[in-house]
């Protein structure tokens, strides 16, 4: 599989790219804990079927120290014991905010609560934020049919 352009080599898109890894540093650098950071990454890709995500973010979150039980059960979290309820709460967040065209009321009340239960108000702006920035990621990606497999753990700073 080849990329349809060289998005990552095009002087626009390092201009494009350099302001959302700049929103994406900003959340990086918050409150919300880095293992719940790199779950809601994993899921948001997953679903997005963005295999340049997948494999980055699964990749960064195990040289982070994540278990492989653990990154291999992200896409049946609901099913799995080895997620908190903070995180549990984080992924139901992430899963209604990448699919909001599949809702016709978006993220529901509820999804939102229980977030709000465990993460104060600056976690959930950086949640919320993260939520976003892996959703362009994942999109450009997608689009682009950027190929997967290639990451180096902090291949990207």
């Amino acid at each position: 599989m080849e990329p349809r352009l060289d998005y990552f080599g095009h002087p626009l898109a390092g201009k494009v790219l350099r302001h959302i890894n700049s929103a994406g540093k900003l959340v990086a650098d918050s409150a919300l804990p880095s293992a719940t950071q790199e779950l809601v990454k994993i899921r948001a890709s997953q679903i997005n079927g963005c295999g340049f995500c997948t494999d980055m973010h699964t990749k960064d979150a195990t040289a982070a120290g994540e278990t492989a039980q653990r990154l291999h059960l992200v896409a049946a979290w609901r099913e799995a014991k080895v997620f908190t309820e903070a995180e549990r709460a984080a992924l139901e967040l992430a899963e209604q905010g990448t699919r909001i065209a599949d809702a016709a009321g978006g993220v529901t009340d509820e999804a939102w609560a229980n977030a709000a239960k465990h993460f104060d108000e600056e976690q959930l702006v950086a949640l919320l934020s993260l939520i976003a920035v892996i959703n362009a990621y994942n999109r450009v990606n997608v689009i682009n049919q950027q190929p997967a497999g290639d990451y180096r753990p902090g291949q990207f700073g």
